[in-house]
Protein backbone atom coordinates (compact mmCIF):
# COMPACT_ATOMS: atom_id res chain seq x y z
CA UNK A 1 0.00 0.00 0.00
CA UNK A 2 1.48 3.85 -0.93
CA UNK A 3 0.44 6.77 1.59
CA UNK A 4 -0.17 10.04 -0.19
CA UNK A 5 -1.10 12.02 2.70
CA UNK A 6 2.49 11.58 4.28
CA UNK A 7 5.52 9.98 2.74
CA UNK A 8 8.08 8.55 5.18
CA UNK A 9 10.95 6.01 4.43
CA UNK A 10 10.21 3.06 5.60
CA UNK A 11 7.85 3.86 8.69
CA UNK A 12 7.56 1.26 11.77
CA UNK A 13 3.74 0.27 12.31
CA UNK A 14 3.12 -0.41 15.88
CA UNK A 15 -0.56 -0.54 15.49
CA UNK A 16 -3.83 -1.43 13.20
CA UNK A 17 -7.13 -0.94 13.48
CA UNK A 18 -10.14 -2.19 11.33
CA UNK A 19 -13.10 0.50 11.40
CA UNK A 20 -16.71 -1.30 12.63
CA UNK A 21 -19.00 0.73 10.18
CA UNK A 22 -16.98 1.05 7.29
CA UNK A 23 -15.54 -2.05 5.85
CA UNK A 24 -12.64 -0.63 3.50
CA UNK A 25 -11.12 1.87 5.90
CA UNK A 26 -8.21 0.54 8.27
CA UNK A 27 -6.34 2.83 10.77
CA UNK A 28 -2.38 2.71 11.29
CA UNK A 29 -0.26 3.93 14.40
CA UNK A 30 3.53 4.38 13.62
CA UNK A 31 6.04 4.01 15.88
CA UNK A 32 8.57 6.14 17.91
CA UNK A 33 10.30 7.51 15.00
CA UNK A 34 7.11 7.96 13.36
CA UNK A 35 3.97 8.90 15.13
CA UNK A 36 1.82 9.54 12.54
CA UNK A 37 -1.81 7.59 12.61
CA UNK A 38 -2.67 6.98 8.93
CA UNK A 39 -6.37 5.95 7.84
CA UNK A 40 -6.01 3.32 4.65
CA UNK A 41 -8.36 2.53 2.29
CA UNK A 42 -7.87 -1.18 1.79
CA UNK A 43 -9.83 -1.56 -1.70
CA UNK A 44 -7.36 0.79 -3.27
CA UNK A 45 -4.39 0.40 -0.88
CA UNK A 46 -4.13 4.32 -0.96
CA UNK A 47 -3.71 6.08 2.63
CA UNK A 48 -5.85 9.23 2.46
CA UNK A 49 -5.35 10.87 5.68
CA UNK A 50 -2.22 11.25 8.11
CA UNK A 51 -2.05 12.80 11.25
CA UNK A 52 1.46 13.30 13.45
CA UNK A 53 0.22 12.30 16.61
CA UNK A 54 3.37 14.17 18.09
CA UNK A 55 3.91 10.52 19.76
CA UNK A 56 4.16 6.91 18.99
CA UNK A 57 1.59 4.87 18.61
CA UNK A 58 1.29 2.31 20.67
CA UNK A 59 -2.45 0.86 19.52
CA UNK A 60 -5.47 2.21 17.96
CA UNK A 61 -9.28 1.38 18.15
CA UNK A 62 -12.42 2.68 16.16
CA UNK A 63 -15.88 3.95 18.30
CA UNK A 64 -18.55 1.19 17.25
CA UNK A 65 -21.27 3.65 17.36
CA UNK A 66 -19.72 7.09 16.63
CA UNK A 67 -17.21 8.04 13.93
CA UNK A 68 -13.78 8.39 16.58
CA UNK A 69 -10.77 6.91 16.94
CA UNK A 70 -9.23 5.82 19.96
CA UNK A 71 -5.02 6.00 19.82
CA UNK A 72 -2.73 5.21 22.91
CA UNK A 73 0.34 6.63 22.94
CA UNK A 74 4.05 6.09 24.62
CA UNK A 75 6.69 8.08 25.19
CA UNK A 76 6.59 11.40 25.84
CA UNK A 77 3.26 11.94 25.36
CA UNK A 78 1.95 8.72 27.59
CA UNK A 79 -1.71 9.63 26.97
CA UNK A 80 -5.12 8.23 24.95
CA UNK A 81 -5.88 10.54 22.94
CA UNK A 82 -9.60 10.66 20.78
CA UNK A 83 -9.83 11.98 17.43
CA UNK A 84 -13.11 12.77 15.25
CA UNK A 85 -13.45 10.81 11.72
CA UNK A 86 -12.84 11.85 9.11
CA UNK A 87 -11.13 15.83 10.20
CA UNK A 88 -8.91 13.63 12.68
CA UNK A 89 -8.89 16.65 14.85
CA UNK A 90 -8.44 15.44 18.98
CA UNK A 91 -11.55 15.75 20.74
CA UNK A 92 -9.81 14.21 23.84
CA UNK A 93 -6.75 13.59 25.73
CA UNK A 94 -6.90 11.16 28.76
CA UNK A 95 -3.17 11.15 30.73
CA UNK A 96 -1.77 7.47 31.48
CA UNK A 97 0.97 5.64 30.40
CA UNK A 98 -0.18 2.95 27.95
CA UNK A 99 0.96 0.84 25.58
CA UNK A 100 -2.41 -1.19 24.49
CA UNK A 101 -6.01 -1.03 24.47
CA UNK A 102 -9.00 -3.56 24.14
CA UNK A 103 -12.68 -2.29 24.24
CA UNK A 104 -15.37 -3.69 26.08
CA UNK A 105 -18.42 -5.96 24.74
CA UNK A 106 -20.59 -3.09 24.62
CA UNK A 107 -18.50 -0.54 23.20
CA UNK A 108 -18.35 1.82 25.53
CA UNK A 109 -15.38 1.47 27.83
CA UNK A 110 -12.06 0.56 26.79
CA UNK A 111 -9.46 -0.97 28.92
CA UNK A 112 -6.08 -0.34 28.99
CA UNK A 113 -3.04 -1.64 30.02
CA UNK A 114 0.47 0.70 30.80
CA UNK A 115 4.24 -0.03 31.17
CA UNK A 116 3.68 -0.64 34.71
CA UNK A 117 1.33 -3.43 34.77
CA UNK A 118 -1.63 -1.21 35.51
CA UNK A 119 -5.21 -1.42 34.13
CA UNK A 120 -7.13 1.11 33.90
CA UNK A 121 -11.01 1.34 32.88
CA UNK A 122 -11.64 4.27 30.66
CA UNK A 123 -15.40 5.30 29.61
CA UNK A 124 -14.29 6.91 26.32
CA UNK A 125 -17.37 5.87 23.78
CA UNK A 126 -21.24 6.98 25.14
CA UNK A 127 -23.07 5.24 23.26
CA UNK A 128 -27.21 5.30 22.46
CA UNK A 129 -28.25 5.78 26.02
CA UNK A 130 -31.91 4.24 25.13
CA UNK A 131 -30.71 1.13 23.59
CA UNK A 132 -27.78 1.05 26.33
CA UNK A 133 -30.35 1.47 29.14
CA UNK A 134 -33.08 -1.72 27.63
CA UNK A 135 -29.59 -3.69 27.41
CA UNK A 136 -28.93 -3.06 31.12
CA UNK A 137 -32.25 -3.86 31.88
CA UNK A 138 -32.39 -7.39 29.94
CA UNK A 139 -28.91 -8.36 31.86
CA UNK A 140 -29.94 -6.72 35.50
CA UNK A 141 -27.21 -4.53 35.23
CA UNK A 142 -26.65 -1.50 37.30
CA UNK A 143 -23.77 0.48 36.20
CA UNK A 144 -22.61 3.43 36.86
CA UNK A 145 -20.72 6.51 34.66
CA UNK A 146 -17.03 5.97 35.38
CA UNK A 147 -14.36 7.99 33.83
CA UNK A 148 -11.39 6.29 34.86
CA UNK A 149 -10.75 3.91 37.64
CA UNK A 150 -7.18 2.02 38.27
CA UNK A 151 -7.04 -1.56 38.48
CA UNK A 152 -3.69 -2.55 39.99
Amino acid sequence: MHCKAHCAPNPASRALAWCPWQASLLASGGGANDHHIRLWNVNTGICFKAVDAVSQVCSVLWSSEHKELLSAHGYPRNQLALWAYPEMVPIAKLLGRVLQVAASPDGSSVMSLGADESLRLWRCFQGDKSRKKKQQQLEGANTGRLSQNCLR
